[in-house]
C-alpha cells in the first residue's frame, strides 16, 4: 500500500501559490508521483463538468505507467482528493468516471473544528479528564 505521508507543516502551507507547490506537499520527494497528481487534477479540473470517464488513457497522454497511476489514484482517493462515481449516481447522468471529492476540504475543516473544541476550557471535569489520559499513557 502506497504510503499517505503528506508534509504538514503550517509554514510551507503558508507559502503555498500553486498547483506545483499543492502537489509538493501532497507527494514530498516524488517528482514522478506529483507530475502524475498534476495530470489528473488538471484533466478533471478542465473535463466537461467535472468529470471524466477514466484515468488510463492519462498514461499515453503524459507519458507515466499505469502502475505510477494507480499509486498516485489510490493516495488521492484516500486523502479524500477524489472519488470514484459510479453508474448509480444521478447527479453524473448515471456514468461511470472520477470527480473532485470534498472529503478532503471536510476533513481539514473538523480536524480544524476539534482543535478548537479541545482547545477550550470547559471547567474542573473537563480538566481532569484531560489530566487523567496521562495516567493511561
Amino acid at each position: 500500500m502506497p504510503r499517505t505521508k503528506i508534509e504538514f507543516n503550517a509554514k510551507k502551507i503558508d507559502r503555498i501559490q500553486g498547483l506545483d507547490e499543492f502537489a509538493a506537499l501532497l507527494f514530498p520527494g516524488n517528482r514522478s508521483q506529483q507530475k502524475v497528481f498534476l495530470a489528473v487534477f488538471v484533466e478533471i479540473k478542465y473535463s466537461k463538468e467535472l468529470f471524466i470517464p477514466y484515468l488510463q488513457p492519462l498514461c499515453d497522454k503524459y507519458g507515466f505507467s499505469s502502475r505510477m497511476l494507480e499509486t498516485v489514484r489510490s493516495k488521492a482517493v484516500r486523502l479524500g482528493l477524489i472519488e470514484h462515481i459510479s453508474r448509480l449516481s444521478k447527479k453524473f447522468g448515471y456514468r461511470d468516471g472520477w470527480v473532485f471529492s470534498s472529503r478532503f476540504s471536510r476533513s481539514l475543516t473538523r480536524l480544524s473544528e476539534l482543535l478548537e473544541c479541545l482547545r477550550d476550557r470547559k471547567g474542573n471535569l473537563q480538566e481532569q479528564k484531560d489530566r487523567d489520559l496521562f495516567r493511561y499513557l
